[in-house]
Parts: structure tokens; C-alpha cells; sequence
């Protein structure tokens, strides 16, 4: 994340670049020269999740009232101190950055792998040093924090940008995150999230004024020299041989550095007394080696400026929008300012940018075509309120991240693929609308992390037909009408792109939040069938027992081991909940989001316990902790699932009845069969799993086929 090595250059090399400040203070002083004006930090949400989950539990899915507390804390401490903050959460990934984020992606799936290796060795969660964030917290602490009534905005690219531009723009007191990208910005003061004392509120400010003495350069050079160290845009290798080149330079020069601070001074220097003497004489790209990467060289630089900035390395003017490798490129998502880089004023450079294509002004292309709907779908993402579909709407591309799944337990399948054909039917329902159907529809592209998918390419996954009792809604139904009936046309489509219409009535009648939970176990039950009778007996006590818990009491409890299937079987059921949401944003917000929040049906150690005693065959009296008000509740809720899932021809056994569990089948094969293991849906047009692997294009399903889950993950 950042400029690299720029960090450690930083600590240990220049630590005076940081220095101690007191928030309150700084608000103070704040308020006494710009009256009237509050005081606000703007907060990179992404660079704070770890800063902000301290529940000792992690492992099991979550503890999700634990962190919602921590966040209403953390809120509550600034709003005591006068301080407003804006949180910016990253709403897609660029295209520049994709091999970045697919590198930290294949990481990540190397550390899981170690995580499950320690549970199966040892029965416990990994100490904090093999921490990885629960699936599906970057959602929902946006959702947390506007139930806390905090101003909450996801971005249109990848947040940092926007962030800078936020700062600079409205004059805050300073960026709260820990990325040092926001050292190379000329905005609002940094401030190090890592080093936040929140009872004091003291942090760290990193000053780039400071780190401009310490490497003779000026605020202008650092775009410069944050590119030639690299960072998420310029390839690692791209400027590895010119680094070297300026350290051995520089090395002879000097004593007492390390490598990683020397090549920080090295690549300073030489823009400071090499590059700076011939810039009048020549073009950057003559002194650099810029090869055929120019075009992304200079990209990436003016990706620092902020609107109104200028650089003496830049002399164009490139217009909103610049086609670089037949891809477009959009310029700020800010309202109000448009992304550009103006002309420096330095008569000693000016010189054209050197791409290969001349910049054109052109008008984004996207999926859909309706400005009103697409408005509509922008606005609710940068409120932060949806989640994918306008990403699904303007570009045709998807991603989601790791989730805690045991790469090799090929008796449950990756969450990639069972809730696949849900989005499949949403990309339906959001592509479709005005086309003549999902046949027409181009695949959508997903970018979606599961075991053996190398990330080379994006998987291309077709919309799935559906059907809504009177017909599919067109999106102005669904998200514009206020007529009679809208909202019974809005639940009616969520059940259909579930494929439950067959129950609605039934599940649409259960209580809050307990319906949206419900709804997710028999479309879980149905479509993998090695879940059986204890795994529902586990979810859904968790669930009623969470509600007389508070934090403290949910904090305490104490597991006897850790079992790997149910590490999985959370992060399982957290994702099919980011599924909820994504259906619900796309049918007009049928359902209040706090159904659908997991602090609301879920707790990671909670449901943990509750398998353990499943596991051993704890009746319900137990699993219910003696409640006779729960014991009702629990055979109400076991009775409305099992019989859903029997309208589906799902019958939920006891696993006891067929162990040891069955080896690489995860839902039943068969006439009739409807879920992704057979390939389809019940209309009979869905696909197999197993034929929609990393970059393969769509192919027609087998229905005859018989796949292990290993088949797909082989490329």
C-alpha cells in the first residue's frame, strides 16, 4: 500500500518527520482562527479496519456487536472533542491497480491456508500475528457507521484520491489513515491511524514539509519520486534496474544508511542533481527509462495532483477523460472538480507528455444505458447505501475479496460459487432491463477469490433468467415508484432473485431480523447438502441466544477448541449476508439494512459454542440456554426453514446419518435439480460451477456431468 519503502524509510531513517500532536489542541486552534467552521478529520476507512477490530475473536467469523461498540467509541470520542469526520470507503478497484490487488489477494489466500493449518494442529485461533480481518467487514462498518449517524461515502475509484481532494478542498484539520500515498499528496496534514491514542486522542502527524528538507527536494518532486520507487500504479520491477543504478551511484558517496533508507536518498538525490539540472534540455522520458510503460508512467504521476495542483514534471493538459491501451480512464468522480493537470507555468518545461495516443475527450462507456436509473444507482453507491450494483451498471466488473475458506475440505464449496447464482440473477435483473432479456445481456466479470483461481484473468458470468409472479419489474418499478403495491413488487423480486418465491409467504412473515436470516439458511440448504440438521440447530440458536447478549457477556465466553468446518460455516453465512445486501440494493431497498447486518443474527464465537454443543448432541432445551420464550422461538424457526427446504426437495438430515461426510459432492445431483451443482436453475438455464473458471468464456452446461468441487479449481 503506497510508495514503497517509503515507510520504513521514514521510521528509521528520518524519524523526525513524525511528530506528536493532540487532536484537541489542534481542534482548538482550529476553531479560534476559522469560526464557525467545525473542525473535521477525514478518515481512509480501508488503511482503519485493523486499527478499529480489537475483539480478541477472529477466527470464527467475526464478532460483530463487539466491533460495532468499538466503532461507537471511536465516533463518540471525537464527537466529545468537537470533531467531525467523514469516512471514505474504497467503492472499486482501478484498473491500474488490479495486478496489485490480485498480488495481495494470492497472499492472502497463502496466509488462510497457514490459519487453517494451525486450527487442524493445534484446536485454537492463531495468535494476532496471523490476524486477518473477518469476510465482509468493510461493508458492514459502513453500515455501522451510519446507524451511528456518521458521514459515510464509498468512492468511485479507489479512495485515497478522493480523500486527499476532500482534505484539500474543505480545509480539514487533517487524513487520518496509514498510507504513504498521503505523504506524496499536497493536502491537509497526515495523520498516522497506527499511532491514534484514542482516550488521549495523540497521534502521529508524518509532515511532508519535513520530509522535503531531509531529501532536498520540494512538495512538487514527491509525485516523482513516489513513482520511481513505485507503488500501486508503476509495476515493482518497472524502475528496479534505475534504483540500482542511483544506489551504487549514491553508495560511494555515503556512509551509514541501510539499503532500503539508501535507496529512498539514492532516487531523491538524482532527481534532486540530475534530473532537476536537464529538465529545460530534455524530456523526462529521455532521462528515465521509460520504455513502453511512458503512458502509465505520467498517468500515475498526475493520479497526485490534486485539482487546481500543478507539477514541473507534467506540461500537458490532459482533458476529463485519456484513452491509454484502448482502456478509459475517468477523471475525478468529484461533483465539483474535474480531474486535471494544468499547465506549469516553469518555462523550462514545455514539453508535450509523450503517449502514444493523443488525449480525447470521450463519454464513459457503461452497461447501461437509462441517465436517470444510473444517477439514481450512483447515488446510493457514493452514499454509500448499495453495494456492487453500480459497479455491475457502469462497468461490467465485480470483485470481492478472501474469505476464510479450508482449501482443502472440498465437501464445502467456496461462497464464490453458492451464491453465484444469486448474482447472477441480480446481473439479470440490473443489465436486462430494456435489452429483451438476460440473453442479451453481456457477461459480467468477477473477480472473485476462491482456492485454485490463479486471478489471471476475471471470470465471465452470464446473467441468469428469473422469474417475479407478474413479470420482471423494470428498474423504475422497482427503485422509482411510490404507487400502491411497489413495495410487495420489491419483496416479490428479492425472493425471485433468491429463487424462494415457492415460500415467500412463509418467510416474508417472520419477524425482523429473523426473516432475512431464514431466507439466507434454505437457500444455503438447498443448494449444498452437505449441511445438515446440527449446522441449522447451530445458527439458528446463535442467533435467538445473541439477542439477550451484550458485548461484555458475548467477549467472555470462553471456547474448549476451535473446529475448522465451523470456521468456515461463519465466514459462509457472513458472505451470504453481503449477498443480502447486494440483492436488496438491487430490488429498491425492500428490506431495512438492519436486517441484514450481521451484529444483528450473527456472532462468530457465539455460533462457534453453539456447533460444539450441536456437534455433540446437545438437545434444543441446551442450545437455547434453558429459555422457554427461545425454545418456542427455535422450533418456529427450524419448522419455517425445514419446510421451505422441503417445497425445494431438500429434506435436512443429521449429519450422523451419513458420515463421514461425503467427499466432493456439495449439492445432490438428479432430475429436477436446481442448484449450481447440477448446473440449473429451475427455469434449466443456469451453469455449472465447475465450467465457469478463471477467464474461461461461457459454455453451455453438461446436465449429465457429475463434478468434485477440484474440478473447477484446476486450471
Amino acid at each position: 500500500m503506497g510508495v514503497r519503502g517509503l515507510q520504513g524509510f521514514v521510521g528509521s531513517s528520518c524519524p523526525h518527520v513524525c511528530a506528536a500532536v493532540d487532536l484537541r489542541e489542534l481542534a482548538e486552534r482550529h476553531r479560534s482562527e476559522r469560526p464557525g467552521c467545525a473542525p473535521t478529520v477525514v478518515v481512509d476507512a480501508m488503511c482503519c479496519l485493523r486499527y478499529w477490530y480489537t475483539p480478541e475473536s477472529w477466527v470464527c467469523g467475526g464478532q460483530w456487536k463487539e466491533y460495532f461498540c468499538v466503532l461507537r467509541d471511536f465516533v463518540g470520542t471525537f464527537a466529545a472533542a468537537g470533531i467531525k469526520l467523514v469516512f471514505f470507503f474504497d467503492g472499486t478497484v482501478e484498473q491500474d491497480k488490479r495486478e496489485e490487488w490480485v498480488r495481495r489477494r494470492l497472499k492472502n489466500s497463502r496466509e488462510i491456508a497457514r490459519v487453517f493449518q494451525y486450527v487442524k494442529a493445534h484446536g485454537q485461533q492463531p495468535s494476532r500475528s496471523m490476524f486477518l480481518i473477518p469476510s465482509g467487514l468493510a461493508l458492514f462498518t459502513r453500515f455501522a457507521l451510519k446507524a451511528l449517524g456518521q458521514d459515510t461515502r464509498c468512492t468511485l475509484q479507489e479512495a485515497d484520491r478522493e480523500v486527499a481532494a476532500y482534505g484539500l478542498r474543505n480545509a480539514c484539520l487533517g487524513v487520518l489513515g496509514e498510507d504513504t500515498d498521503y505523504l506524496v499528496y499536497d493536502t491537509c496534514p497526515y495523520f498516522s491511524i497506527s499511532e491514534l491514542c484514542l482516550d488521549s486522542l495523540t497521534t502521529v502527524m508524518l509532515c511532508r514539509q519535513r520530509l522535503c528538507a531531509s531529501l532536498g527536494l520540494g512538495l512538487p518532486d514527491l509525485p516523482l519520486l513516489a513513482c520511481l520507487l513505485g507503488n500501486d500504479i508503476v509495476p515493482q520491477g518497472m524502475f528496479e534496474a534505475f534504483r540500482y543504478r542511483c544506489l551504487s551511484a549514491h553508495a560511494a558517496g555515503s556512509e551509514g544508511c541501510d539499503r532500503r533508507g539508501g535507496v529512498v536518498l539514492a532516487v531523491a538525490d538524482h532527481i534532486a542533481k540530475v534530473l532537476r539540472s536537464h529538465r529545460g534540455e530534455k524530456k523526462l522520458e529521455e532521462m528515465l527509462p521509460l520504455g513502453p510503460n511512458k503512458a502509465l508512467f505520467y498517468k500515475a504521476m498526475a493520479s497526485y495532483l490534486l485539482p487546481g495542483q500543478k507539477s514541473p514534471w507534467i506540461s500537458q493538459k490532459p482533458k476529463a477523460v485519456t484513452t491509454l491501451d484502448k482502456q478509459e480512464v475517468p477523471g475525478s468522480s468529484d461533483p465539483e472538480c474535474k480531474q486535471e493537470v494544468p499547465v506549469s507555468s516553469d518555462t523550462e518545461s514545455k514539453q508535450d507528455i509523450p503517449m502514444n495516443i493523443e488525449p480525447e475527450t470521450k463519454q464513459p462507456v457503461t452497461m447501461v444505458s437509462d441517465p436517470e436509473i444510473l444517477q439514481v444507482a450512483r447515488a446510493h453507491h457514493v452514499q454509500a447505501d448499495s453495494y456492487l450494483v453500480y459497479n455491475v451498471m457502469t462497468s461490467g466488473e465485480v470483485e470481492c475479496s478472501n474469505t476464510l475458506e479450508d482449501a482443502l475440505d472440498q465437501a464445502l464449496p467456496s461462497q464464490a460459487f453458492v451464491y453465484r447464482p444469486v448474482r447472477q440473477r441480480v446481473y439479470s435483473l440490473l443489465l436486462a432491463d430494456g435489452r429483451g432479456g438476460p440473453g442479451s445481456c453481456p457477461p459480467v466479470r468477477e473477480w472473485f477469490v476462491y482456492a485454485g483461481n490463479p486471478l489471471r484473468h476475471p471470470d465471465l458470468v452470464r446473467p441468469l433468467p428469473m422469474t417475479v409472479p407478474g413479470g420482471t419489474p423494470s428498474l423504475k418499478q422497482l427503485w422509482l415508484s411510490r404507487e400502491p403495491g411497489a413495495q410487495a413488487r420489491r419483496v416479490d423480486t428479492l425472493f425471485a432473485c433468491l429463487d424462494l418465491s415457492s415460500c415467500r409467504e412463509e418467510l416474508q412473515a417472520l419477524e425482523s431480523p429473523f426473516r432475512a436470516l431464514c431466507c439466507l439458511l434454505v437457500y444455503l440448504f438447498v443448494q449444498v447438502d452437505t449441511l445438515g440438521l446440527e449446522d441449522l440447530h447451530a445458527f439458528i440458536a446463535q442467533a435467538l441466544c445473541l439477542q439477550g447478549k451484550s458485548a461484555g457477556q458475548l467477549a467472555g465466553l470462553q471456547l474448549d477448541h476451535i473446529d475448522p468446518r465451523a470456521v468456515q460455516l461463519g465466514s459462509l453465512l457472513v458472505r451470504g449476508l453481503t449477498t443480502l445486501v447486494l440483492v436488496n440494493s438491487a430490488c429498491g431497498f425492500p428490506w431495512e439494512a438492519s436486517e441484514l447486518v450481521p451484529w444483528a443474527v450473527f456472532d462468530g464465537k457465539l455460533f462457534h459454542e453453539k456447533y460444539l454443543q450441536s456437534e455433540k448432541g446437545c438437545p434444543a432445551e441446551a442450545l437455547v440456554e434453558q429459555n422457554r420464550s427461545r425454545l418456542t422461538q427455535f422450533h418456529h424457526l427450524k419448522s419455517v426453514v425445514c419446510k421451505a427446504c422441503l417445497t425445494e426437495d431438500r429434506r435436512i438430515v443429521s449429519r450422523q446419518l451419513w458420515r463421514p461426510h461425503p467427499t466432493g459432492r456439495w449439492g445432490r445431483q438428479g432430475p429436477g435439480s436446481r442448484r449450481t451443482s447440477s448446473g440449473h436453475s429451475r427455469s434449466g438455464q443456469g451453469q455449472h460451477w465447475g465450467d465457469q473458471g478463471p477467464g474461461n468464456r461461457q459454455q453451455e452446461p453438461d446436465p449429465w456431468r457429475r463434478h468434485a468441487p477440484s474440478s473447477g479449481w484446476s486450471n
